[in-house]
């Protein structure tokens, strides 16, 4: 999409059709270029792309953000690369991650007629120096700038953001203090699934950069990938099937996976696992887990294909986002007196 410059320098799009909106909470009307009512609830998330996302990168995220599509009208997903680069990233290693990654938001089902999906970098208003040492200082204003710049309402996070959500809600509130009523004070949205954990160490969660290969299951595993790291799940010297986290954590790991990948309460899994010993169970579970992805990565697989694709789903969203952030980024210029 190119854009050109409407009379009061906001861009527009070749067709000029994006409308005038009144934001909540501002004095007047500012440029929108997003069709929302007034009052709009904005979904607001981020992932960061750093590899094919695995199994609780989807059970914790992913399949919540295709649920909220449905769910509010304005929902934007970001591919947060300059988070990514907190630490030292080869170009074309990063590169490849993005296109990954966007390839997997979209096999999984994030669909760019319901919601923006964009990469964070393209859609900058401001010109911004981040490099892997200042990155760990500043990540999470960097994230509280990306929440409050899409006037976001509601953001899905884990357990392990609260905190990261609390410093942006004082941000909001100190900005509105200090000069009215602008920024939305963002609700938390959390994940029913709590976090799904290392299939090799039941106290810690499930993780990309575990050492250990067998730990963790990503979304393109292969079947039989995917068979042999739940047969080398840890669990313990009790055959039977129950959900005790406190004292049973890699088996109630299992159950708990079992029950977000098919939907069926915890309580319903294990009542109908009675009298199936825990060898047996793994393969339940992987069977279960191996069927929810087949569709998932053979879509995955064609997208990666077609690099063009993907790049357009992001130049499109990239745009919109910017679109949206770009009367908001105005209006706080004029409000803290920089214009």
């Amino acid at each position: 999409m190119r854009l050109r410059p409407s009379q009061d320098g906001a861009p527009l799009n070749a067709e000029g059709a994006w409308v005038l909106e009144i934001h909540p909470g501002t004095s007047r009307g500012t440029q929108s270029y997003y069709r929302s009512p007034d009052g709009v609830q904005r979904v607001f998330s981020g992932i960061q792309p750093t590899g094919v996302p695995h199994l609780g990168n989807y059970l914790g995220a992913i399949e919540s953000w295709v649920r909220l599509q449905s769910e509010h009208g304005s929902v934007l997903y970001s591919i947060v690369d300059l988070h990514s680069i907190t630490v030292p990233q080869d170009p074309a290693g990063l590169r490849q991650s993005i296109w990954d990654m966007t390839a997997a938001l979209l096999a999984c089902g994030i669909n760019p007629e319901k919601s923006v999906l964009f990469q964070q970098s393209q859609a900058k208003t401001a010109k911004q120096k981040h490099d892997g040492t200042m990155g760990l200082l500043t990540y999470p204003v960097l994230q509280a700038a990306d929440v409050l710049l899409y006037k976001s309402t509601h953001v899905p996070v884990g357990e392990d953001q609260i905190q990261h959500m609390e410093l942006i809600q004082d941000l909001a509130r100190g900005f509105n203090k200090n000069y009215g009523e602008f920024f939305p004070v963002p609700k938390s949205i959390l994940t029913s699934m709590k976090k799904v954990k290392s299939l090799r160490d039941p106290s810690a969660k499930m993780s990309k950069s575990d050492p250990d290969k067998l730990a963790t299951v990503r979304i393109t595993d292969s079947p039989e990938e995917i068979v042999q790291k739940f047969r080398k799940a840890v669990t313990d010297f009790t055959s039977e099937v129950t959900y005790d986290p406190a004292s049973r954590g890699g088996v109630s790991n299992l159950v708990a996976i079992h029950s977000a990948v098919t939907g069926l309460p915890v309580e319903e899994v294990v009542r109908q696992s009675a009298g199936i010993d825990t060898a047996r169970y793994k393969l339940v579970v992987a069977d279960a887990v191996i069927e929810k992805f087949a569709p998932i990565r053979s879509e995955m697989a064609k997208l990666k294909m077609d690099k063009g694709h993907l790049q357009k789903v992001l130049q499109a969203g990239s745009a919109k986002a910017k679109e949206l952030a770009y009367p908001v980024c105005q209006e706080v210029k004029e409000l803290v007196g920089f214009r």
